[in-house]
């Protein structure tokens, strides 16, 4: 199972992301545990200053910017 995390305090770009992994996960029959991470503490522990953030199997994808569906899914879909 794939362990995703979502770092963000809440903004509307970070809800945004959660969404598309959301539908991404779904779409693909992605077998995921998907968690949103609002704690700045926690956040800063990944070395992100800037949200939203994309962790995977706690490795940090994306920062600071939504990915696209096609390049979250080709991610999703590899691992």
């Amino acid at each position: 199972m794939i362990e995703i995390k979502i770092l963000g305090t809440g903004c509307p770009k970070c809800k945004a992301l959660e969404k598309l992994t959301r539908i991404v996960v779904e779409k693909a029959a992605i077998e995921a545990n998907i968690t949103k991470v609002e704690n700045i503490a926690d956040i800063m522990r990944y070395n992100v200053m800037v949200t939203p953030a994309l962790v995977i199997n706690e490795k940090v994808i994306f920062k600071g910017r939504i990915p696209t569906m096609n390049e979250l899914q080709q991610i999703l879909t590899s691992l």
